[in-house]
Protein backbone atom coordinates (compact mmCIF):
# COMPACT_ATOMS: atom_id res chain seq x y z
CA UNK A 1 0.00 0.00 0.00
CA UNK A 2 2.71 2.44 0.81
CA UNK A 3 4.86 1.52 -2.20
CA UNK A 4 1.69 2.33 -4.13
CA UNK A 5 1.29 5.61 -2.78
CA UNK A 6 4.97 6.27 -3.98
CA UNK A 7 4.89 5.31 -6.99
CA UNK A 8 1.41 7.46 -7.44
CA UNK A 9 3.25 10.36 -6.12
CA UNK A 10 6.52 9.90 -8.04
CA UNK A 11 3.92 9.43 -11.51
CA UNK A 12 2.27 12.74 -10.37
CA UNK A 13 5.41 14.87 -9.97
CA UNK A 14 6.51 13.40 -13.58
CA UNK A 15 3.28 14.22 -15.05
CA UNK A 16 3.53 17.66 -13.84
CA UNK A 17 7.25 18.52 -14.76
CA UNK A 18 6.00 17.44 -18.62
CA UNK A 19 2.61 19.00 -18.95
CA UNK A 20 3.54 21.83 -20.26
CA UNK A 21 5.66 20.52 -22.93
CA UNK A 22 2.55 18.61 -23.92
CA UNK A 23 0.66 21.82 -23.75
CA UNK A 24 3.38 23.68 -25.79
CA UNK A 25 2.88 20.67 -28.41
CA UNK A 26 -0.91 22.49 -29.01
CA UNK A 27 0.44 25.93 -28.62
CA UNK A 28 1.97 28.23 -25.91
CA UNK A 29 -2.01 29.27 -25.28
CA UNK A 30 -2.33 26.18 -23.45
CA UNK A 31 0.27 26.77 -21.06
CA UNK A 32 -0.79 30.36 -20.52
CA UNK A 33 -4.06 28.79 -19.17
CA UNK A 34 -1.71 26.36 -17.00
CA UNK A 35 0.19 29.26 -15.68
CA UNK A 36 -3.26 30.65 -14.81
CA UNK A 37 -4.20 28.38 -13.55
CA UNK A 38 -1.76 27.67 -10.81
CA UNK A 39 -1.70 31.51 -9.47
CA UNK A 40 -5.32 30.81 -9.28
CA UNK A 41 -4.68 27.82 -7.16
CA UNK A 42 -2.65 29.88 -4.85
CA UNK A 43 -5.40 32.32 -4.51
CA UNK A 44 -7.87 29.49 -3.41
CA UNK A 45 -5.65 27.76 -0.85
CA UNK A 46 -4.85 31.16 0.55
CA UNK A 47 -8.71 31.85 0.80
CA UNK A 48 -9.24 28.68 1.99
CA UNK A 49 -7.61 29.68 5.05
CA UNK A 50 -9.68 31.95 6.01
CA UNK A 51 -13.23 30.50 4.70
CA UNK A 52 -12.49 26.69 5.12
CA UNK A 53 -10.45 26.70 8.34
CA UNK A 54 -11.71 29.56 10.29
CA UNK A 55 -14.80 29.74 8.71
CA UNK A 56 -14.97 33.41 7.56
CA UNK A 57 -16.98 34.11 4.41
CA UNK A 58 -14.54 36.50 2.25
CA UNK A 59 -16.11 38.44 -0.53
CA UNK A 60 -13.27 40.81 -0.75
CA UNK A 61 -10.23 38.46 -1.30
CA UNK A 62 -9.06 40.02 -4.39
CA UNK A 63 -8.29 43.02 -2.60
CA UNK A 64 -5.07 41.21 -1.66
CA UNK A 65 -4.19 39.73 -4.88
CA UNK A 66 -4.69 43.58 -6.22
CA UNK A 67 -2.61 44.96 -3.67
CA UNK A 68 0.49 42.25 -4.65
CA UNK A 69 -0.04 43.16 -8.41
CA UNK A 70 0.17 47.05 -7.94
CA UNK A 71 2.77 46.98 -5.54
CA UNK A 72 5.28 44.45 -7.74
CA UNK A 73 4.02 47.27 -10.79
CA UNK A 74 5.72 50.51 -8.99
CA UNK A 75 8.82 48.46 -7.90
CA UNK A 76 9.88 47.21 -10.96
CA UNK A 77 8.24 49.80 -13.90
CA UNK A 78 9.12 53.27 -14.68
CA UNK A 79 6.40 54.65 -13.29
CA UNK A 80 7.52 56.28 -10.70
CA UNK A 81 10.19 57.60 -12.19
CA UNK A 82 8.25 58.72 -14.83
CA UNK A 83 5.87 60.67 -12.76
CA UNK A 84 8.21 62.08 -9.61
CA UNK A 85 11.40 64.16 -10.32
CA UNK A 86 12.91 63.43 -6.82
CA UNK A 87 12.44 59.63 -7.79
CA UNK A 88 14.05 60.02 -10.82
CA UNK A 89 17.14 61.21 -9.39
CA UNK A 90 17.38 59.26 -7.09
CA UNK A 91 16.20 56.15 -9.28
CA UNK A 92 16.81 57.62 -13.34
CA UNK A 93 16.11 54.08 -14.56
CA UNK A 94 13.09 53.23 -11.82
CA UNK A 95 13.11 50.41 -9.48
CA UNK A 96 14.15 46.76 -10.68
CA UNK A 97 13.36 45.06 -7.41
CA UNK A 98 14.65 41.05 -7.33
CA UNK A 99 12.36 38.56 -6.79
CA UNK A 100 14.07 37.65 -4.12
CA UNK A 101 12.97 40.64 -2.47
CA UNK A 102 9.37 40.66 -4.16
CA UNK A 103 7.70 37.75 -2.67
CA UNK A 104 8.49 38.11 1.42
CA UNK A 105 7.66 41.83 1.11
CA UNK A 106 4.38 40.92 -0.99
CA UNK A 107 3.73 38.54 1.49
CA UNK A 108 4.34 41.01 4.03
CA UNK A 109 2.20 43.99 2.90
CA UNK A 110 -1.35 41.56 1.80
CA UNK A 111 -0.94 40.05 4.80
CA UNK A 112 -1.16 44.18 6.44
CA UNK A 113 -3.85 44.73 4.20
CA UNK A 114 -5.94 41.38 5.78
CA UNK A 115 -5.03 42.51 9.23
CA UNK A 116 -6.25 45.44 8.59
CA UNK A 117 -9.25 44.18 6.75
CA UNK A 118 -9.70 41.95 10.22
CA UNK A 119 -9.62 44.86 12.47
CA UNK A 120 -12.99 46.37 12.37
CA UNK A 121 -15.06 43.10 11.31
CA UNK A 122 -14.27 40.90 14.49
CA UNK A 123 -17.28 41.01 15.79
CA UNK A 124 -19.24 40.32 12.62
CA UNK A 125 -20.45 36.97 11.43
CA UNK A 126 -21.83 35.15 8.53
CA UNK A 127 -23.79 37.54 5.83
CA UNK A 128 -22.70 40.72 8.13
CA UNK A 129 -18.93 39.45 7.64
CA UNK A 130 -19.61 39.03 3.83
CA UNK A 131 -20.81 41.90 2.81
CA UNK A 132 -18.27 44.20 4.92
CA UNK A 133 -15.25 42.34 2.90
CA UNK A 134 -17.24 42.91 -0.60
CA UNK A 135 -17.28 46.60 0.18
CA UNK A 136 -13.48 46.25 1.00
CA UNK A 137 -12.08 44.65 -1.86
CA UNK A 138 -14.38 47.01 -4.03
CA UNK A 139 -13.12 49.78 -2.08
CA UNK A 140 -9.44 48.67 -2.70
CA UNK A 141 -10.01 48.45 -7.08
CA UNK A 142 -12.21 52.42 -7.09
CA UNK A 143 -9.02 53.30 -5.07
CA UNK A 144 -6.58 52.17 -7.64
CA UNK A 145 -8.81 53.10 -10.58
CA UNK A 146 -8.81 56.66 -9.03
CA UNK A 147 -5.41 57.14 -7.79
CA UNK A 148 -3.95 59.16 -10.71
CA UNK A 149 -5.49 62.54 -9.44
CA UNK A 150 -4.28 65.06 -7.89
CA UNK A 151 -0.51 62.79 -7.54
CA UNK A 152 -0.38 59.96 -10.24
CA UNK A 153 0.56 57.13 -8.54
CA UNK A 154 -1.54 54.10 -9.93
CA UNK A 155 -1.80 55.67 -13.35
CA UNK A 156 -5.61 54.84 -13.12
CA UNK A 157 -7.91 53.09 -15.18
CA UNK A 158 -4.48 52.87 -17.79
CA UNK A 159 -2.84 50.68 -15.98
CA UNK A 160 0.77 50.73 -15.25
CA UNK A 161 2.99 48.63 -18.11
CA UNK A 162 6.39 48.07 -18.80
CA UNK A 163 6.89 45.70 -15.73
CA UNK A 164 10.14 43.69 -15.29
CA UNK A 165 9.91 40.02 -15.84
CA UNK A 166 11.10 37.60 -13.05
CA UNK A 167 14.89 36.64 -13.00
CA UNK A 168 15.56 33.81 -11.14
CA UNK A 169 19.58 32.91 -11.23
CA UNK A 170 20.38 34.97 -14.22
CA UNK A 171 17.40 33.29 -16.04
CA UNK A 172 15.08 35.68 -17.61
CA UNK A 173 11.67 33.86 -17.55
CA UNK A 174 10.23 36.40 -20.12
CA UNK A 175 12.64 34.96 -23.00
CA UNK A 176 13.19 31.44 -24.83
CA UNK A 177 15.97 28.99 -23.29
CA UNK A 178 17.26 26.13 -24.38
CA UNK A 179 17.86 23.14 -22.05
CA UNK A 180 19.61 19.80 -23.65
CA UNK A 181 18.38 20.27 -27.10
CA UNK A 182 14.67 21.22 -26.02
CA UNK A 183 13.51 25.04 -26.98
CA UNK A 184 11.53 26.47 -23.91
CA UNK A 185 9.09 28.93 -24.03
CA UNK A 186 8.20 31.90 -21.75
CA UNK A 187 5.35 30.36 -20.24
CA UNK A 188 6.92 27.40 -19.44
CA UNK A 189 9.47 28.85 -17.97
CA UNK A 190 6.82 30.53 -15.95
CA UNK A 191 5.07 27.07 -15.47
CA UNK A 192 7.57 25.63 -13.34
CA UNK A 193 8.31 29.16 -11.05
CA UNK A 194 4.79 29.07 -10.37
CA UNK A 195 4.56 25.03 -9.69
CA UNK A 196 7.25 25.56 -7.02
CA UNK A 197 5.25 28.61 -5.47
CA UNK A 198 2.09 26.75 -5.44
CA UNK A 199 4.22 23.15 -3.74
CA UNK A 200 5.66 25.48 -1.03
CA UNK A 201 1.97 27.37 -0.68
CA UNK A 202 0.64 23.88 -0.33
CA UNK A 203 3.24 22.41 2.34
CA UNK A 204 2.60 25.15 3.91
CA UNK A 205 -1.24 24.90 4.04
CA UNK A 206 -1.20 20.98 5.04
CA UNK A 207 1.64 22.29 8.24
CA UNK A 208 -0.96 24.40 9.49
CA UNK A 209 -3.98 22.22 8.98
CA UNK A 210 -2.44 20.12 11.60
CA UNK A 211 -0.90 22.11 13.69
CA UNK A 212 -2.44 23.99 17.20
CA UNK A 213 -3.09 27.29 14.75
CA UNK A 214 -5.15 25.04 12.43
CA UNK A 215 -7.16 23.04 14.94
CA UNK A 216 -7.78 26.35 16.61
CA UNK A 217 -9.15 27.73 13.22
CA UNK A 218 -10.98 24.80 12.92
CA UNK A 219 -12.82 24.75 16.57
CA UNK A 220 -13.34 28.73 15.57
CA UNK A 221 -15.25 27.46 12.54
CA UNK A 222 -17.17 24.87 14.17
CA UNK A 223 -18.62 26.66 17.75
CA UNK A 224 -16.78 30.45 18.46
CA UNK A 225 -18.03 30.43 21.58
CA UNK A 226 -17.25 27.22 22.62
CA UNK A 227 -13.83 27.90 21.24
CA UNK A 228 -13.54 31.16 23.45
CA UNK A 229 -14.70 28.97 26.53
CA UNK A 230 -12.04 26.92 26.12
CA UNK A 231 -9.63 29.31 26.40
CA UNK A 232 -8.97 29.95 22.67
CA UNK A 233 -7.63 33.81 21.92
CA UNK A 234 -10.72 33.77 19.19
CA UNK A 235 -9.44 37.42 18.35
CA UNK A 236 -6.20 36.89 17.30
CA UNK A 237 -6.60 33.55 15.67
CA UNK A 238 -9.08 35.35 13.59
CA UNK A 239 -6.71 38.07 12.59
CA UNK A 240 -4.27 35.26 11.89
CA UNK A 241 -6.18 34.06 8.99
CA UNK A 242 -7.36 36.97 7.68
CA UNK A 243 -3.31 37.76 7.60
CA UNK A 244 -1.70 34.43 6.47
CA UNK A 245 -4.98 33.77 3.70
CA UNK A 246 -3.93 37.60 2.51
CA UNK A 247 0.01 36.97 2.42
CA UNK A 248 -1.13 34.40 -0.17
CA UNK A 249 -2.82 36.55 -1.87
CA UNK A 250 -0.24 39.25 -2.37
CA UNK A 251 2.34 36.87 -3.69
CA UNK A 252 0.05 35.70 -6.36
CA UNK A 253 -0.48 39.45 -7.46
CA UNK A 254 3.38 40.05 -7.52
CA UNK A 255 3.40 37.02 -9.93
CA UNK A 256 0.72 37.90 -11.95
CA UNK A 257 1.85 41.53 -12.55
CA UNK A 258 5.17 39.98 -13.66
CA UNK A 259 3.42 37.59 -15.78
CA UNK A 260 1.44 40.08 -17.26
CA UNK A 261 3.80 42.77 -17.64
CA UNK A 262 0.69 45.07 -17.07
CA UNK A 263 -1.80 45.79 -14.90
CA UNK A 264 -5.30 47.39 -14.52
CA UNK A 265 -8.09 48.05 -12.10
CA UNK A 266 -10.22 45.57 -14.54
CA UNK A 267 -8.45 42.45 -13.27
CA UNK A 268 -9.15 42.84 -9.79
CA UNK A 269 -13.03 43.12 -10.00
CA UNK A 270 -16.03 41.72 -8.09
CA UNK A 271 -16.60 38.66 -10.21
CA UNK A 272 -12.76 37.53 -9.83
CA UNK A 273 -13.67 37.76 -6.06
CA UNK A 274 -16.65 35.47 -6.50
CA UNK A 275 -15.07 32.65 -8.78
CA UNK A 276 -11.93 32.80 -6.02
CA UNK A 277 -14.81 31.81 -3.03
CA UNK A 278 -16.28 29.30 -5.76
CA UNK A 279 -13.23 27.80 -6.16
CA UNK A 280 -13.19 26.89 -2.83
CA UNK A 281 -16.75 26.04 -2.26
CA UNK A 282 -17.34 23.90 -5.13
CA UNK A 283 -13.62 21.72 -4.43
CA UNK A 284 -14.51 21.27 -1.01
CA UNK A 285 -14.30 23.90 2.07
CA UNK A 286 -10.98 22.92 3.98
CA UNK A 287 -10.13 20.49 1.83
CA UNK A 288 -6.44 20.95 -0.04
CA UNK A 289 -6.92 18.56 -2.84
CA UNK A 290 -10.53 19.59 -3.21
CA UNK A 291 -9.59 23.11 -3.11
CA UNK A 292 -6.65 23.05 -6.15
CA UNK A 293 -9.25 20.88 -8.18
CA UNK A 294 -11.51 23.29 -7.50
CA UNK A 295 -9.21 25.93 -8.30
CA UNK A 296 -7.64 24.48 -11.92
CA UNK A 297 -11.44 23.62 -12.84
CA UNK A 298 -12.87 26.75 -12.96
CA UNK A 299 -9.98 28.78 -14.41
CA UNK A 300 -9.56 26.10 -17.31
CA UNK A 301 -13.49 25.33 -17.67
CA UNK A 302 -13.67 28.97 -19.67
CA UNK A 303 -11.61 28.32 -21.76
CA UNK A 304 -12.56 25.07 -22.84
CA UNK A 305 -16.18 26.60 -23.16
CA UNK A 306 -14.80 28.92 -25.90
CA UNK A 307 -15.24 25.81 -28.22
CA UNK A 308 -18.62 25.01 -27.25
CA UNK A 309 -19.69 28.93 -27.29
CA UNK A 310 -18.50 29.15 -30.77
CA UNK A 311 -20.54 26.62 -32.45
CA UNK A 312 -23.60 27.20 -30.45
CA UNK A 313 -23.43 31.35 -31.21
CA UNK A 314 -23.07 29.75 -35.22
CA UNK A 315 -26.27 28.48 -34.47
CA UNK A 316 -28.59 30.86 -33.30
CA UNK A 317 -26.99 33.57 -36.60
CA UNK A 318 -24.71 35.34 -34.32
CA UNK A 319 -28.00 36.56 -32.10
CA UNK A 320 -26.37 35.53 -28.97
CA UNK A 321 -22.76 37.01 -27.80
CA UNK A 322 -20.47 34.22 -27.59
CA UNK A 323 -19.02 36.20 -23.88
CA UNK A 324 -22.24 36.18 -22.96
CA UNK A 325 -23.20 32.47 -23.43
CA UNK A 326 -19.74 31.17 -22.21
CA UNK A 327 -20.71 32.87 -18.87
CA UNK A 328 -24.33 31.03 -19.18
CA UNK A 329 -22.75 27.67 -19.47
CA UNK A 330 -20.16 28.41 -16.72
CA UNK A 331 -23.22 29.64 -14.66
CA UNK A 332 -25.37 26.24 -15.22
CA UNK A 333 -22.40 23.72 -14.88
CA UNK A 334 -21.82 25.38 -11.26
CA UNK A 335 -25.31 24.88 -10.62
CA UNK A 336 -25.41 20.92 -11.59
CA UNK A 337 -21.86 20.82 -9.78
CA UNK A 338 -23.91 21.67 -6.75
CA UNK A 339 -26.91 20.23 -7.33
CA UNK A 340 -24.84 16.92 -7.76
CA UNK A 341 -22.38 17.40 -4.87
CA UNK A 342 -23.19 19.85 -2.47
CA UNK A 343 -20.44 19.39 -0.02
CA UNK A 344 -18.19 20.07 -3.20
CA UNK A 345 -16.06 17.91 -5.33
CA UNK A 346 -13.99 16.66 -3.29
CA UNK A 347 -14.45 17.11 0.56
CA UNK A 348 -12.82 16.13 3.03
CA UNK A 349 -13.69 12.95 4.83
CA UNK A 350 -14.76 13.85 8.14
CA UNK A 351 -16.69 16.83 6.77
CA UNK A 352 -18.55 14.44 4.72
CA UNK A 353 -19.35 11.94 7.18
CA UNK A 354 -20.41 14.17 9.89
CA UNK A 355 -23.12 15.90 7.14
CA UNK A 356 -24.39 12.51 6.44
CA UNK A 357 -24.88 11.81 9.79
CA UNK A 358 -26.58 15.05 10.24
CA UNK A 359 -28.91 14.33 7.10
Amino acid sequence: MKNKKILSWVLGGIGLLVLPFILQYFGNAWVRIADLALLYVMLALGLNIVVGYAGLLDLGYVAFYAVGAYMFALMASPHLAETFEGFAAMFPDGLHTSIWLVIPLGMLIAACAGVLLGLPVLRLRGDYLAIVTLGFGEIIRIFVNNLDQPVNITNGPKGIGQIDSVKVFGFDLAKRHEFFGFDVASVTMYYYLFLVLVLFTVLICYRLQDSRIGRAWMAIREDEIAAKAMGINVRNMKLLAFGMGASFGGVSGAMFAAFQGFVSPESFSLMESVMIVAMVVLGGLGHIPGVILGAVLLSALPEALRYVAGPLQEMTGGRLDASILRQLLIALAMIVIMLMRPRGLWPTPERAKNLDHVS
